[in-house]
């Protein structure tokens, strides 16, 4: 039996990738992305893998970790006096204990953190199956090793946290001066450039208190692109404006060289049939979105899909923060330069205060390494455009190598839809983090944190660095001076653990714990104050309006310069993309307030829905459950009341999702519970469904016209008898009209009725 188990393991390991392989040595487990899903059996330790190394060092060189995973790497760990043999020692000790609390605690992802899932029946299948969407949910407060640094899987490797430590003095700040054909002229530059006007103005303290405690002012306008846009501000003075028709480059106060290069770099989207190609360099979109951004307003735009405007939008961002960093260094160069011809008397320090309290200055957070590698590649497009003189790339090969994918290494080809594949394109590892540092026409990959200019990272990789309260070994320092935050594809955070977003928010522009090593003569006014969340610009943008993602943004986003939020309303809605002859029949509950929602939802749907389908004549119903808390809530109900159910959740195995998908076909099972993260991750087609519940409306609005397009997939004639249940509460009023429409949505929740129907499909 022992040989066979071990038979197995070796073949499994061998039909793996790199990629799937490198994710299993860190995890203990597979990408849900992926159908197959480790054994519990199988330790993290048997795969050595020297070459899929795949997360940048955060911390500075001195704290780099050693690994003897090659001769180099010996020759440096004795270097450094380090012996390999108990070092070895210590990993293989970490990982045998991380293996057991795997094995003992893997359940515990999600429903540790319900807090109203107790009871012994939350520990089942996860244990043995926990996909990496757990490590999402709970991976970042367990994954610190004995020393509390980093996750045995990363700790085990230095090259997964190198960091290029030979660019240093190259790519220093302090160090270099502005040399004379990149913009000797930037002293000249007018008071016009809003990224002077932005961070030369000077708040009052009587201005920062009466915004705490006044309410924001908000004006309305419509753009013709953008559409309708809410303008708010909670200081003094709140200015709106209009796009102009046609839109200057030199007006944009563009940094050298990008006035230039970024015609040739967004020559994709402009190259398009009639006569749309104009003088401008930006499609209308972009322009819109550029002229908000220049502005240093904060912005939420909730229409960028990956299908549609993805691209679009991630080259206009690239080209703000780029812009943003040559500006802040150019500056700090040109002061340099300045003060070494001129010598300093007592006080006129204050001419060149240039600085923030850390480095970095722009935060990218992606979703994927695939996002990230694009980022960069903009980044080097941006500097290089169409010159013959190639700019230099440090590290460039190496990250290439681990942030780009190999075509080999996606799963079978399988129709899925085609914004599926437009998110999960590329390398779709969603643990990283990697420094940016660039100076005039260089770029150094892999810079230690706090010699970065721009900082790219997962929620979940920023994660794992931040810590947690208690934990001895955590930093967020580098996050004290950020001038420029961007939250691309929000939504996935959705999917992935939004957890972590609020994490990374709530340390955002606190004041450094250490001084590293600044010069606090050259440090903002503003920064010293601890002013610098009501400086820093919020770019905020994903796929559709949530209650989770607009409080990040009203809460979070404090800048003087004001913010800026497109709120279009859904018009029809998803349902009309419903192609099955269906009833629908929208159910509402009353919640008192948006706290007993939870627990009014599953009341409701305990005494009123579950009774009308407990007949065995009313099998093959699938419920449809969004929230992974209150899909274990219900599976501990459905086994406590011993009903003939089956369920598939994100932490399903292959087997068992195949077994669910046939008993609940062959009506075996009267019940499957699904759950939404499971669907986004999947997308599979669940034949065999003739009632519907949906326990609570999706998330994206286009998931309820494909779960109820999937009652086609086996049709026997009993068309006649399919039904479509949907809960809803006035809390879900945002959701609602992303399926019904805005107008019908708003009749829903004033009605004295609380059951109303639609019918699709009709001829």
């Amino acid at each position: 039996m022992g040989k066979r188990r071990s038979r197995g393991r070796s073949q499994l390991l061998s039909t793996m990738t790199k990629k799937q392989k490198k994710h299993l040595r860190d995890f203990g487990e597979e990408h849900p992305f992926y159908d197959r899903v480790s054994k519990k059996e199988v330790k993290p330790q048997i795969c050595q893998l020297s070459e899929s190394s795949d997360s940048s060092h955060s911390e500075s060189e001195s704290e780099s970790e050693q690994e003897h995973v090659s001769g180099y790497h010996r020759l440096l760990a004795t270097l450094k006096n380090i012996s390999e043999e108990e070092e070895e020692e210590e990993e293989e000790e970490e990982e045998e204990e991380e293996d057991k609390e795997e094995v003992d605690d893997s359940a515990v992802g999600d429903s540790e953190m319900n807090g109203e899932d107790g009871g012994e029946d939350v520990r089942v299948e996860e244990t043995a199956e926990s996909s990496e969407t757990q490590d999402h949910m709970s991976l970042a407060d367990n994954s610190k090793g004995k020393d509390g640094e980093e996750p045995p899987g990363v700790s085990q490797k230095s090259s997964e946290e190198f960091t290029d430590v030979k660019h240093e003095s190259l790519f220093s700040l302090e160090t270099n001066f502005l040399e004379e054909e990149s913009g000797g002229s930037y002293s000249q530059r007018t008071s016009q450039d809003p990224f002077q006007h932005h961070i030369n103005k000077e708040l009052q303290e009587k201005e920062i208190q009466a915004a705490a405690s006044s309410p924001a002012a908000t004006q309305q306008l419509k753009w013709p692109v953008l559409g309708h846009l809410v303008f708010s501000s909670k200081f003094q003075k709140m200015e709106t404006f209009k796009p102009p028709k046609d839109i200057d480059l030199k007006s944009l106060h563009l940094q050298k060289p990008l006035e230039s290069t970024w015609a040739k770099t967004n020559s994709q989207f402009l190259s398009g049939p009639g006569p749309q190609k104009s003088s401008s360099c930006f499609t209308p979109l972009q322009k819109e979105l550029f002229l908000i951004m220049n502005s240093y307003r904060d912005l939420f735009y909730p229409e960028r899909t990956a299908l549609k405007n993805g691209e679009e939008v991630r080259h206009v961002y690239c080209l703000h923060a780029i812009n943003h960093v040559l500006k802040a260094n150019a500056q700090v160069l040109a002061n340099n330069s300045r003060r070494r011809t001129q010598k300093l008397g007592v006080g006129d320090d204050d001419d060149f205060r240039d600085q923030g309290l850390t480095r970095p200055k722009v935060l990218i957070v992606v979703p994927f390494r695939e996002a990230a590698l694009r980022v960069v590649q903009l980044f080097i497009s941006l500097l290089e455009g169409d010159s013959k003189k190639k700019i230099i790339v440090s590290n460039k090969k190496r990250f290439q190598g681990e942030y780009g994918s190999d075509p080999e290494e996606r799963p079978p080809n399988l129709k899925r839809p085609e914004d599926y594949e437009a998110v999960f394109v590329g390398n779709i590892d969603d643990h990283f983090r990697i420094g940016v540092a660039i100076l005039q026409r260089s770029i150094r990959l892999y810079a230690p944190f706090y010699s970065s200019d721009i900082l790219i990272a997962s929620p979940l990789g920023l994660r794992t660095i931040i810590g947690g309260e208690g934990e001895k070994k955590r930093d967020f320092d580098f996050l004290s001076s950020i001038e420029l935050l961007i939250i691309d594809q929000a939504d996935i955070y959705l999917m992935q653990n939004w957890e972590h977003v609020l994490h990374l928010m709530n340390h955002m522009n606190l004041l450094p714990l250490d001084s590293h090593g600044v010069n606090f003569s050259r440090v903002r006014m503003w920064s010293l104050n601890n002013w610098s969340k009501y400086y820093r610009q919020t770019l905020l943008f994903g796929a559709l309006q949530d209650a989770q993602i607009n409080s990040v943004f009203n809460k979070h986003c404090v800048n003087a310069q004001g913010q800026v939020a497109v709120r279009n309303v859904p018009m029809t809605g998803s349902i009309s993309h419903v192609l099955v002859q269906l009833p629908h029949v929208f159910q509402r509950m009353e919640a008192q307030d948006l706290a007993s929602v939870i627990d009014a939802r599953f009341h409701f749907f305990i005494n009123k829905i579950l009774p009308q389908y407990r007949d065995a004549v009313m099998s093959h119903t699938l419920i449809y459950v969004p929230s992974y808390f209150d899909f274990v809530r219900l599976r501990n109900y459905f086994k406590k009341e011993e009903l003939n159910f089956t369920h598939i959740c994100e932490y399903t195995q292959r087997s068992g999702v195949s077994r669910a998908r046939h008993f609940f076909l062959q009506g075996e099972k009267q019940f499957l519970l699904l759950t939404e993260r499971f669907h986004f991750y999947k997308r599979y087609t669940i034949k065999g469904i003739r009632n519907l519940i949906f326990y609570e409306l999706p998330t994206y609005a286009h998931f309820y016209s494909e779960v109820c397009n999937m009652l086609r997939a086996t049709s026997r004639g009993e068309e006649a008898t399919w039904t479509c249940t949907v809960l809803y509460s006035k809390y879900d009023a945002q959701r609602l009209a992303a399926v019904v429409g805005v107008e019908r949505a708003a009749q829903m929740l004033q009605s004295p009725k609380s059951v109303h129907l639609f019918i699709t499909g009709e001829k």
